[in-house]
């Protein structure tokens, strides 16, 4: 039986170039479209961009790019007093930079327009419900398919402090899928079984993290803001390996292939531009190692063609 591949790519921002420039060395080894090896993309927040650019035929590269051109619009870097203005918003960075850079890669095209089946994660900020983007793989999802991607890149990455909340074309209020899936692997892996039928024991994963430091929560220091700075790394670390130990429970250890080097605290920052070139050499680096197992694994041959219950216009 011919074995069902998972992408998972996390949520991470501008740290998103490091499983984009790994899917691209990736791709300049073995010659390929990454995209076109997976039975399922899913991604959250800068991974759903990812996932996005993968299922509308961007090659991983391209991607790499546009996060070297766009990054330093969409996270201004600034100095002195202005740095702290941001305080008496209730976000940090404009969104409508971001909406503008996905719009001139994306133009108007539709998740529907995707060539695999995607999975993006987002969160519904008035109802508080999950809110999950996919691709029209089963009969029962009519909507989501026609929504654009640039919408639906906005609404996966509208990550609270960061980005205002993002208002969709139904006027639903959709914040990050970092919220609550910020690794999206488990949850790719249950819609692999749930919806689409593939036998736990045939499915492969390949999770992507957007690198991690050295866990650090022992709450030796009296001040009172430790732990307000400490929590989201807390909160994400416990999702991932939750979200990890989910794929793993299902579909076996040894068919969960997790790439997410440890670096140095502080070296890399979600929104912080400077560290592209070391992000992108990491990743170059990472996969010399990585590509002759994960060759043999998930691009020995390419996923069967996704045929969509329902079809857009375009």
């Amino acid at each position: 039986m011919k074995r069902f591949k998972i992408l998972s790519i996390d949520g991470g921002g501008i740290k998103g170039v490091f499983p984009a420039a790994f899917l691209a060395a990736l791709e300049e080894d073995l010659q390929i479209r990454t995209g076109e090896y997976f039975d399922l993309v899913a991604g959250t927040s800068t991974g759903g961009i990812i996932a996005l650019g993968l299922g509308l035929g961007l090659s991983a590269d391209a991607i790499v790019q546009f996060y070297i051109r766009k990054g330093p619009l969409i996270f201004p870097s600034s100095k002195g007093f202005f740095k702290f203005s941001w305080l008496a918003s209730p976000s940090k960075y404009k969104s409508d930079i971001l909406q503008a850079a996905l719009a001139e890669v994306f133009d108007k095209r539709l998740l529907g327009d995707s060539s695999c089946r995607l999975f993006i994660p987002s969160f519904d900020a008035n109802t508080g419900l999950i809110h999950i983007y996919k691709t029209a793989h089963h009969e029962r999802l009519r909507r989501d398919y026609r929504c654009t991607a640039v919408e639906v890149g906005m609404a996966t990455s509208a990550a609270p402090i960061y980005f205002p909340s993002y208002r969709s074309d139904h006027d639903i209020t959709l914040i990050d899928g970092g919220i609550w899936a910020n690794n999206p692997s488990g949850l790719a892996v249950v819609e692999a079984i749930s919806m689409l039928n593939a036998p736990p024991d045939q499915i492969d994963v390949l999770s992507l993290g957007c690198t991690e430091t050295p866990p650090d929560f022992l709450q030796t220091r009296k001040w009172v803001g430790y732990w307000p700075l400490k929590l989201l790394d807390a909160m994400f670390r416990g999702q991932s390996f939750s979200s990890l130990g989910t794929a793993q429970h299902l579909v076996g250890h040894s068919n969960v292939h997790r790439v997410n080097p440890t670096v140095a605290p502080g070296q890399y920052k979600l929104d912080r531009t400077k560290g592209i070139e070391d992000l992108r050499g990491l990743a170059y680096q990472t996969a010399r190692y990585a590509s002759p197992k994960l060759a043999t694994v998930f691009f020995s041959k390419p996923a069967e063609r996704f045929a969509p219950m329902y079809q857009t216009n375009s």
